[in-house]
């Protein structure tokens, strides 16, 4: 069966702790597990690195890419998956990583991000924050697991469950396509969740799928019904949940009831403008989700091919 949507450049930005970046190793098993290109990116404060520098970076890389194909049982030589080391001289990683991804057409970008929590709120990476803002792509953000070694987190690599959120609007809309060839290429189950919000409805949801009239519980379900070809249902178990109340609350806590390993999220939901991600829904999920969050949008005019 043809993908439903393919990656074919992977951009991931690394630091010089790479060897415990989550992301690195996030992005190696997706290229590995869709043949595509891997750019591995790392910016300076504008100084340029020695060939010592480099050269060990190069090693640390390879030897993760290396690492990756041990973990997982019949994996080939390492030298079948096509990756690339750029070093680049910026004091703005951001905006030298979304310079680079759409310069070399990148379908994806994957990251970490050093969550930290301040009173009464959490805050994403400043850098991971800022490429989610203006990249030319959809941006997979992980967390870094420093205090794991390579092999653990390779272990405990999974995407046995996908959560796609939506609203019905058209960047839900990629987000269930990412979703689906995701879950199709992992062989995962697929749960798609819809949050009524505003409602003040004080009926029990057995009450909204009246057959007398058609209430919002019941319309959102049919939707999510709808929205799923019927093949998909050959390859992955399918599950339609909707919620009422605040969106990002319900996504979170559905992530963390029902064991999630990634949630796809339009950038932008209904009534949301262009270049407004932060402060919505999905910033929200970002910031407290408790698994990576794969931020979809459409790719910038240039971009790579989906």
């Amino acid at each position: 069966m043809n993908k439903i949507l393919n990656f074919e450049r992977i951009l991931c930005p690394v630091a010089q702790s790479h060897e415990s970046d989550e992301g690195l190793r996030y992005a190696i098993l997706i290229a590995r597990s869709y043949g595509a290109r891997l750019l591995v990116l790392t910016c300076n404060d504008g100084s340029s690195p020695g060939d010592e520098t480099v050269d060990a970076m190069r090693t640390g890389v390879k030897r993760a890419i290396e690492h990756s194909f041990l973990s997982f049982p019949g994996s080939k030589d390492v030298v079948s998956l096509d990756w690339d080391l750029m070093v680049v001289s910026n004091n703005r990683p951001e905006e030298a990583i979304n310079r680079e991804a759409a310069s070399q057409n990148v379908d994806l970008i994957v990251m970490g991000s050093r969550r930290r929590s301040v009173p009464s709120v959490v805050v994403l990476g400043s850098t991971a924050e800022a490429v989610c803002r203006t990249a030319p792509c959809s941006v997979l953000v992980t967390r870094l697991a420093a205090r794991h070694d390579a092999a653990k987190t390779n272990n405990n690599f999974k995407l046995k469950k996908l959560l796609v959120a939506t609203d019905f609007s058209r960047h839900s809309e990629l987000a269930l396509q990412y979703g689906l060839s995701l879950a199709q290429e992992y062989q995962s189950e697929l749960h798609l969740l819809h949050v009524i919000t505003g409602a003040k409805s004080s009926e029990a949801e057995i009450s909204w799928t009246s057959q007398d009239t058609e209430g919002p519980y019941h319309a959102a379900a049919r939707r999510l019904h709808g929205s799923v070809p019927a093949e998909v249902h050959l390859w992955s178990d399918v599950t339609h949940a909707v919620r009422e109340g605040k969106a990002y609350r319900e996504i979170v806590s559905y992530a963390a009831e029902n064991d999630i390993d990634l949630i796809c999220i339009g950038a932008h939901g209904q009534g949301a403008s262009l270049g407004t991600l932060f402060g919505t829904n999905t910033d929200r999920v970002l910031r407290q989700a408790p698994c990576p969050v794969l931020v979809t949008r459409p790719l910038a005019v240039g971009g790579g091919q989906q």
